[in-house]
């Protein structure tokens, strides 16, 4: 879970700067041979998706790992472009009304290293200010890219938890007193007393417990956040309300609440497993 996320700093800056000149059409299908690269060289990915899709009891082939590594691709190069031009990407909701009718008070928002979770931090659907929880683990050159593009959207802020867990808790506490979102990643739990072991496809994962936890002790409402890669620069993105029964005791709550979850989970990767984007053992 440590390793880096794919992707390097010139290549992005390259793609970035391809984009500008040739537009973003040229770069959509520039990503077929840069994903035939990696299809050729990173074999550790391979062999982590060979095990995603056993899990999924999916078929897993050639053509398969070409297109997870080419939507993946696609996604990685949406959260740069998304930042210098979100005008530019469609974000469909089926409920947009309620979900900003939600947003626009304190929420904690389920987001995971699914499809366009990045663009869509880029141009939120809320006028309300989005704080992102989260540990960073791409490539130092990738995220000083990243933080040389201009932000066009003024009410996302990230909470980096590398600043360690009593910054980050007043970080928290003080946007659920704001009334404002909190945006956490629910399948990469960053410290070991926040892993909460559950069957994921049949078999025992980790989870990350603290989004629940602030939940429940906040009375803070949950929204699943999932954003679907659907089309060129189109993103379809799927909000579920996740019940957190604060009538009964914590830990049985939160057992409730996760559970549904993760079942959701499971429905939404069975629907597009090539848009999940942990390159390693989640099961180990």
């Amino acid at each position: 879970m440590s390793t880096k996320q794919r992707g390097s700093g010139w290549s992005i800056k390259l793609v970035f700067n391809l984009y500008k000149i040739f537009g973003y059409k040229f770069i959509y299908y520039l990503m077929y041979p840069v994903s035939f690269f990696y299809f050729i060289f990173a074999q550790n990915v391979r062999s982590s998706l060979k095990d995603y899709y056993k899990h999924l009891n999916l078929e897993f082939n050639n053509w398969v790992y070409f297109t997870h590594l080419r939507v993946f691709a696609i996604c990685m190069v949406d959260r740069f472009i998304s930042r210098y031009d979100p005008a530019s990407y469609n974000f469909i909701y089926n409920e947009k009304e309620k979900v900003q009718e939600i947003l626009s008070k304190k929420t904690i928002v389920l987001f995971s290293h699914f499809g366009g979770w990045a663009a869509s931090s880029n141009n939120p659907i809320t006028e309300n200010t989005v704080n992102i929880v989260m540990q960073e683990i791409i490539l130092d050159s990738i995220k000083d890219i990243e933080n040389s593009i201009e932000k066009k959207i003024s009410n996302t802020k990230i909470i980096d938890q590398s600043m360690g867990q009593i910054p980050v808790s007043i970080e928290i506490a003080n946007a659920i007193s704001n009334d404002e979102v909190i945006a956490i990643m629910s399948d990469r739990p960053t410290d070991k007393k926040y892993k909460y072991k559950i069957k994921f496809f049949h078999k025992d994962a980790y989870f990350n417990l603290n989004p629940f936890k602030i939940a429940f002790r906040t009375k803070t409402p949950i929204l699943a956040y999932f954003v679907i890669n659907t089309g060129i620069q189109e993103y379809t993105v799927k909000t579920i309300d996740i019940n957190l029964d604060c009538n009964l005791n914590e830990k049985e709550a939160i057992s409730q609440a996760m559970e549904e979850y993760i079942r959701l989970f499971e429905d939404i990767l069975k629907e597009y497993p090539n848009q999940w984007f942990n390159f390693y053992n989640f099961w180990e």
